[in-house]
């Protein structure tokens, strides 16, 4: 491959001439970037192969992260830089007069998800390249992303489709010859073999043939090379007879449409559980296919590979397992779930009921019968053990079932049958043992475990942000780079005041960036000199994005209504997509949008006041957003939020976290100090104890500042419509403000004249940013993985 702009230049004619039978003059754009990708691609599958071939001979253990979000974003500089070509590739195309930025414009963020989950498996398959370690991704290779958000004239979002493979995957490899049949529906039909054993059956199914396509994943500074597998869903040749063709292909293509499908008809619930177990069979059975390649039969399985489920979406892994394992290879029942604990691992991300998978019997009885068995027997095998170990605690059994009120639960079949479950934050791992998993953490005490998430510097601070970059490097050298560890080496440096000054310069420099993306996108002009403070994340109600509406409201009346009340120039920016179906989250995008539009035409404030909402937030606006941040928004109520990745993005780019004790908040507390952040409102142990007695009208009618708010919402203030935001009001007062918004009002209030005063003194505003920039070495998530490879998956490094 190219080693030098001359080579680089000559074999880029080359490859353009013989794809599109053009001259680089006479091609189009998007001929140049789909030349370029494929280059690139070509020039990471040498160490791609050597990578299976090494791995393949020195028989090592490998990993596969089974998730149905891998939010990988833009590839082109990634893999660039990772490779160490980016510079050569540059100034070639520089002397052949092609700008390198227009064609990274070109690449759509990957439609492979819809926030955190999907952002966490990406980096941590980034770390897994670059730390050299044997570990792959398993989804689905979506045809639409989740949606791309519109904002409309009113405020609205609206949802239209995200065509991210309109240009073509460049990356990609489809792999024709490792397709794997899927079968749908009809029944089991249970008989015995010649020597007793019973032999079960799968008849009058429909078949789907699934179609994998692989993508390199690049480490930085390494050969190693690890592949995210994508599955598509084709027609079977098996084709049913007693349905349409048309019918039948239509459901085909309906499985791999888009991410996360409306889940409120039955029909979205069937075509979600098809999703799951869609991908987990392929995958599954690609694994048990490679090993055999190898081994002369699974009994080695468990030391050869590794299963890490990414939240509950992908637990069907584990009867499917029991399935290979026992019908296709005649393993007996204790042989056969011996593997399975020993090779699935769950990590759990949330403990809200609400996301808590639960799936009605009579779907998964219908849809996956011979699965429906396996989770019976599962379930049946479990009561017994757990009836024998606490007699004395009837409603043991009933509490820890895998199948109870008529439904299949996700989680507790996970717990059961997986040898580690971890939480994705210190508090959050606390929470699932003392609460949500209390029962099962009596039976399996030593199975659960914290592994706190991390982020990839390469990605969210050395690619996206130069500048900053730079700056360290001149300050500490740069073996922060290769090991991230090194970045605390700033900590000797951050009373310096000339490099405090050079900070701000370069933050200054990336408000200015922002700015710009902002006014292109929105029409919006904005003020770089003003704080910029930001809450960007999925919508929800717990992640309390109407707290913070709730506070500018509160600011623009008062300095509408007191002429004595001053504020630092602010600027609060909201990104953020609410699901479709979510009709509270929606409002309360309209409401941003409302106060956006009311208080930046208003002379009166909008020099001191200003609001904008940046409309499909994804990776690519997240590169630019993170960097520019003053105030990192982490304000969800305590309890709720497992970990967060968005406060890790931030504090690395030198933001000041402004946040409850919730989720990764408390570690960046912990190792930043509370002088470096400001922390508010109810904790953990005071969120349950108010909960039983809690009033929130009680607040609304002691505090003027909130019942001016709250009544603002329904009084025509924001829109002639009164009634438009009468589904946040209800919320707040008649549904009891489930989130603890009112009780944390003025905590928070007080928590952000906090922040001003902090922002005034800028040399020490500086040194917080840089000691938080310093000590986020914890939360790179090349120590995560550590931690998983180390502690859970037990693999070890390859040398390419």
């Amino acid at each position: 491959m190219f080693k030098s702009k001359e080579e680089f230049i000559q074999e880029f004619e080359l490859r353009i001439a013989e794809m599109y039978g053009r001259s680089i003059e006479q091609s189009h754009h998007t001929e140049k970037y789909m030349a370029l990708g494929e280059m690139v691609r070509e020039y990471a599958s040498l160490n791609w192969k050597a990578s299976k071939e090494k791995v393949a001979k020195e028989e090592d253990k490998q990993m596969f992260y089974f998730s149905m979000e891998f939010l990988i974003g833009r590839l082109l500089t990634n893999n660039l830089m990772n490779l160490g070509i980016y510079n050569i590739v540059k100034e070639g195309l520089d002397e052949l007069g092609i700008d390198i930025n227009e064609l990274e414009d070109l690449e759509s963020d990957a439609g492979l998800g819809n926030g955190g989950l999907g952002r966490l498996a990406a980096c941590f398959l980034d770390s897994l390249a670059s730390l050299r370690l044997p570990g792959n991704g398993n989804c689905i290779r979506y045809q639409y992303g989740l949606f791309r958000q519109k904002i409309d004239r009113d405020g609205n979002q609206v949802e239209v489709p995200d065509q991210w493979l309109k240009l073509g995957n460049v990356w990609e490899v489809r792999k024709p010859k490792h397709a794997v049949d899927i079968k749908f529906g009809g029944h089991v039909n249970v008989s015995q073999d010649a020597q007793g054993h019973f032999v079960f059956d799968h008849v009058d199914a429909e078949h789907i043939t699934a179609v994998p396509y692989d993508m390199p994943i690049v480490g930085r500074g390494t050969n190693e090379t690890n592949t995210l597998r994508l599955w598509s869903a084709e027609a079977s040749d098996i084709i049913p007879s007693n349905k349409d063709f048309r019918k039948y292909l239509a459901e085909v293509q309906e499985i791999c449409l888009n991410v996360y499908p409306d889940d409120s008809t039955p029909e979205g619930k069937i075509l979600r559980l098809k999703q799951q177990y869609f991908f987990v069979c392929a995958g599954l059975n690609a694994i048990v296919r490679a090993h055999l390649r190898v081994y002369p039969n699974l009994d080695n399985l468990a030391d050869k590979v590794a299963i890490q489920l990414n939240d509950t979406h992908p637990v069907l892994a584990i009867p499917e397992l029991m399935r290979i394992l026992m019908d296709e290879h005649h393993y007996e029942w204790m042989d056969a779930w011996n593997i399975v604990v020993k090779v699935m691992a769950y990590t759990n991300h949330t403990i809200l009921q609400e996301a808590l998978e639960k799936w009605p019997v009579d779907y998964v009885r219908q849809l996956l019968p011979r699965i429906y068995m396996i989770i019976e027997e599962i379930n049946s095998r479990f009561q017994s053990k757990v009836g024998r170990e606490y007699p004395g605690d009837n409603d043991m059994a009933y509490r820890v079932a895998i199948i109870r009120d008529n439904q299949v639960h996700m989680a507790n079949l996970a717990v059961i049958g997986s040898h580690s479950i971890n939480g994705v934050a210190q508090i959050h791992s606390e929470i699932i043992k003392k609460d949500l998993f209390k029962d099962f953490v009596k039976i399996y005490p030593e199975r659960f475990n914290n592994k706190t998430n991390g982020i990839t510097q390469r990605r969210w601070l050395y690619y996206s942000n130069p500048q900053l970059t730079k700056l360290i490097e001149d300050t500490i050298g740069n073996k922060f780079l290769d090991n991230f560890d090194h970045i605390e080496d700033l900590m000797k440096h951050v009373d310096d005041v000339k490099l405090q000054q050079d900070f701000l310069n370069v933050k200054q420099e990336r408000k200015e960036i922002l700015a710009k993306v902002i006014l292109d996108k929105t029409g919006i002009e904005v003020n770089p000199n003003t704080i910029f403070d930001v809450q960007a994340k999925r919508l929800h109600a717990y992640k309390r994005q109407l707290l913070n509406a709730l506070h500018i409201i509160y600011q623009y009346q008062r300095l509408k209504s007191d002429p004595s009340y001053t504020i630092e120039p602010r600027t609060y920016i909201f990104a953020a997509k609410a699901a479709p179906a979510y009709v509270f989250a929606k409002k309360v995008i309209k409401l941003i949008n409302k106060l956006s539009s009311v208080i930046n035409n208003d002379p009166a404030v909008n020099d001191k006041l200003k609001v904008v909402f940046i409309p499909n937030y994804s990776v690519s606006i997240a590169e630019v957003l993170m960097n520019a941040a003053d105030v990192s928004e982490q304000i969800s109520t305590a309890g709720k939020e497992a970990s967060g990745t968005g406060n890790m993005k931030f504090m690395m780019n030198g933001a000041i976290t402004l946040g409850t004790l919730d989720g990764a908040n408390v570690e960046i507390d912990e190792l930043v100090g509370r002088e470096n952040d400001v922390i508010f409102g109810l904790t953990v142990d005071e969120v349950t104890a108010i909960k039983p007695t809690y009033q929130a009208r009680e607040y609304y009618e002691k505090d003027m500042r909130i019942k001016n708010a709250i009544d603002s919402l329904i009084d025509g203030t924001w829109i002639d419509n009164k009634e438009e935001f009468r589904i946040i009001y209800d919320e707040l007062l008649y549904r009891n403000d489930e989130y603890l918004l009112l009780a944390d009002f003025d905590a928070y209030v007080k928590a952000q004249e906090k922040i001003e005063e902090k922002y005034r003194n800028r040399s020490e505003w500086a040194k917080s940013c840089l000691i938080n920039i310093a000590k986020s070495n914890y939360f790179s998530s090349d120590r995560t993985i550590k931690q998983y490879a180390e502690d859970i998956w037990h693999i070890h490094s390859v040398k390419i």
